[in-house]
C-alpha cells in the first residue's frame, strides 16, 4: 500500500454522485483527484477518451471526493492520528461556512435534500466516517478534540432531522433509515467520548438511536424480511443496509443485542452466503454496480464487520474476492477493524438456499451455481427479470445479473431495468409488469416457480434441477394462441453456439467453461446476435441469444461445467420427458413443467 497523505478537502458541497457518468458511453467516470481538494483540470476522465466538465459532474466529483476524504481521514485516525486530526478539525469549520444557507439548494425536488451534499443520504455516509474517526482519536485519547463537537452535534442533528422527514413521509423502512441512524448514532457516541472520556462513555451507541421507536431494532425487524434479505431483494441495497446496522453497532457485545434483532442481522449474512458462489461471487440482483471498484472495498469492509458479529465466518470467500476486486489502490481499510465489537460473535446462521420472501432459489450442480429470480419486483430498485436464471461458476460469471448504470443516466438505466438485458422469459418487445411469481414445488434438488401475470394471458413456468453432475432448465411459456414467445439467454462471457441434430451445443469461456445443450419441444430458433455488455460497460458489446417459438413451448437446457463427471452426452425431448444420456449409457428422465 502506498504511503498515507492527510487529503485535501473539497471547497464545494457535493451533488448527486450518480451524476459521475460519461453521457455518451454511459460508463461511470474515473475516480481521479479525490483526494486532491480540486475537480481536474480537463474535466472528469471517461475511459473511451471524453473528457467532462458540467456543473452535475463537478457536483458528483464532490460527493465521491468528500466520501473520500472521510475515508482517509478515518484510516488515518487508526495509523497515524496525528496526521487526521487537522483535516476533521478543517472539516468542522468547512461545514459550518457551507452550510450556513440550510439544505441544498440544487438538490432534485424528489430528494430528501442534505446540507453537506444534495442528498441526506450521502451526509449521512459521509458523517459515519467521520465520527468513527472522532471516535477512533477519542479512544486513543489523542488531545485537542473540543473543536470537533460542534460538527458532531449538527451531524447528529441533522440525521435525527431526516430520519423524522422520513417517517413523515411513511418511508421508514427505507434502506436511507439505517444510515441516518448509523450517523446519529457514531456522532453522538463520539461526542460523548469525547466529552466525557473513554472510561465514562461505556458501549452505548447513541442514546435513541438502537432502541427507539425508529432505531436499528425497529428498522431491522421491519425491513428486512424473515429470510434474511432486505426487502428490495437487491444485493448492493442488502448489502449497504447491513454495513450500517455493523458500523452503528461498534462497541457492542453481539450477544446483547435482542434476539429477534440479531436473528435478522444473522440471517442477512446467511443470506448473502448462500446465495454467493462458492468463489465469492455475488450476484448483482436487482439495482446495483455489476463491478465497481468502490463497491467491492464496500463489501470488503462488509465482510470482516460480518466475521465479527456472526462465526464461524460463511462470508470469508466473498470477502477476499471482494478484496482483489477493489484492485491495486485498495487502501485496505478493513484490516483495522479487529476488535470492532465489545464481545465475542454470535453463532452464525449457515447459509440457505432458498430466500421465500425475496423470491430467489439456489442450487447447485455439475459446477454450476444457479439463482432463479422469481420474486417481488424490489420497488424503485426492481428489475424486470421475473423467472430469470444466472448462472455462475466458483468464480466465473457465465450468465450473471447485469448489475446497473449510475442513476443519472437514463437510457441505460432503464435498458438495465428492462426485460431484454436479462435471462428471462417472455414476449418480444413487450414491456411486463411489475410483479410477483410464485414457487410451485420445492425440492432439494429441483424447484419450479410460475407466473401468470408479467405477460396479459401468458403463464410462464420454470423448473431447475440438479441432476447427476448436471443442471437442467426446463421454462414453459404457454401465450394466447399462438403467438411468439422468447427466452432470452445473456451471457457475460464470450460464448459460441453451434447446430447439429436439432439439438444446440453452446459453449461459454472464462476462467472457467460452461457446456450447454439445448432443445425445445416445439420447432424453435436459437439466434445469437451483438448487444451491449454488462452495466460496468454498455459499450463492451457481448453476444447474447433468443430462443424463439410460437405457441406453447418448453425450452429444455442441460448446463455441465468442463470437466464435470458423470459427462453430458446428449439430450432429447419426446412426449413431455427430457432425456438426457451419461457417459457409462445412463439415461436420466425429467417430466417436462
Amino acid at each position: 500500500m502506498a504511503p498515507l497523505n492527510a487529503p485535501r478537502l473539497p471547497r464545494e458541497r457535493g451533488g448527486w454522485w450518480h451524476a459521475y457518468v460519461c453521457g455518451v458511453h454511459g460508463v461511470e467516470l474515473a475516480h481521479d483527484g479525490l483526494l486532491s481538494g480540486a475537480f481536474p483540470p480537463e474535466g472528469a476522465r471517461c475511459p473511451y477518451g471524453c473528457r467532462v466538465d458540467t456543473p452535475a459532474v463537478r457536483g458528483a466529483w464532490a460527493a465521491l471526493a468528500h466520501q473520500a476524504c472521510a475515508r482517509r481521514i478515518r484510516l488515518l485516525a487508526a495509523v497515524s492520528p496525528a496526521q487526521a486530526l487537522p483535516p476533521l478539525i478543517e472539516y468542522g469549520r468547512r461545514y459550518t461556512e457551507l452550510t450556513s444557507g440550510g439544505r441544498h439548494e440544487q438538490a432534485q425536488p424528489w430528494m430528501l435534500r442534505g446540507r453537506m451534499f444534495h442528498q441526506a443520504l450521502s451526509e449521512a455516509i459521509w458523517a459515519v466516517s467521520l465520527g468513527h474517526a472522532a471516535w477512533t482519536l477519542a479512544e486513543h485519547d489523542v488531545p485537542g478534540l473540543d473543536p470537533l463537537l460542534p460538527l458532531l452535534d449538527s451531524l447528529e442533528r441533522a440525521a435525527r432531522e431526516a430520519r423524522a422527514t422520513l417517517v413523515a413521509q411513511d418511508r421508514f423502512t427505507s434502506n436511507y433509515t439505517a444510515w441516518l441512524n448509523a450517523a446519529g448514532a457514531v456522532t453522538a457516541h463520539a461526542a460523548t467520548l469525547i466529552r466525557s472520556g473513554p472510561a465514562d462513555a461505556g458501549g452505548s451507541a447513541g442514546a435513541g438511536w438502537l432502541e427507539g421507536p425508529h432505531g436499528l431494532h425497529a428498522h431491522a425487524l421491519a425491513a428486512v424480511a424473515p429470510d434474511g434479505w432486505e426487502w428490495e431483494a437487491s444485493t448492493y441495497y442488502h448489502g449497504f443496509v447491513l454495513r450500517a446496522y455493523l458500523l452503528q453497532l461498534r462497541g457492542t457485545r453481539p450477544g446483547d443485542l435482542p434476539d429477534a434483532v440479531a436473528a435478522r442481522l444473522l440471517g442477512m449474512i446467511a443470506a448473502l452466503a448462500g446465495t454467493a458462489s462458492p468463489g465469492g461471487v455475488l450476484p448483482a440482483l436487482h439495482d446495483g454496480p455489476y463491478d465497481r471498484p468502490a463497491t467491492a472495498a464496500e463489501h470488503a469492509e462488509l465482510g470482516v464487520l460480518a466475521a465479527g458479529f456472526a462465526a464461524p465466518d460463511h462470508l470469508a470467500a466473498v470477502t477476499a474476492r471482494a478484496v482483489a476486486d477493489a484492485g491495486p489502490g485498495h487502501d485496505r481499510l478493513e484490516s483495522y477493524l479487529s476488535g470492532w465489537f465489545a464481545g465475542p460473535p454470535r453463532a452464525a446462521v449457515p447459509p440457505g438456499t432458498r430466500f421465500p420472501d425475496a423470491g430467489l432459489a439456489v442450487l447447485r450442480a455439475g459446477g454450476v451455481h444457479a439463482v432463479l429470480d422469481y420474486g417481488p419486483h424490489g420497488g424503485s430498485h426492481g428489475h424486470h427479470d421475473k423467472l430469470a436464471l444466472y448462472l455462475y461458476g466458483e468464480h466465473t460469471p457465465w450468465q450473471p445479473d447485469p448489475g446497473q448504470v449510475p442513476y443519472a443516466e437514463d437510457r441505460w438505466r432503464a435498458h438495465f431495468a428492462g426485460p431484454d438485458a436479462h435471462p428471462a422469459p417472455g414476449l418480444p418487445g413487450a414491456e411486463p409488469a411489475e410483479t410477483t411469481g410464485t414457487l410451485d414445488a420445492d425440492e432439494p434438488a429441483r424447484v419450479t416457480a410460475s407466473c401468470d401475470d408479467a405477460y396479459p394471458g401468458v403463464r410462464l413456468t420454470r423448473t431447475v434441477l440438479a441432476g447427476s453432475g448436471y443442471l437442467a432448465d426446463l421454462c414453459a411459456l404457454a401465450p394466447k394462441a399462438d403467438e411468439p414467445v422468447v427466452l432470452r439467454l445473456r451471457p457475460g462471457v464470450p460464448v459460441e453456439a453451434a447446430e447439429g441434430g436439432g439439438v444446440v451445443t453452446t459453449v461459454w469461456r472464462g476462467e472457467e467453461v460452461l457446456r450447454g445443450r439445448h432443445v425445445a419441444d416445439v420447432p424453435a430458433v436459437l439466434a445469437a446476435f451483438p448487444a451491449p455488455g454488462l452495466a460496468d460497460d454498455p459499450q463492451r458489446s457481448r453476444t447474447c441469444l433468443d430462443w424463439a417459438a410460437r405457441g406453447p413451448v418448453t425450452f429444455c437446457s442441460v448446463y455441465q461445467a468442463e470437466g464435470a463427471e458423470p459427462a453430458v452426452l446428449g439430450v432429447a425431448v419426446a412426449d413431455g420427458v427430457l432425456r438426457v444420456t451419461l457417459t457409462g449409457g445412463t439415461v436420466e428422465e425429467h417430466l417436462l413443467p
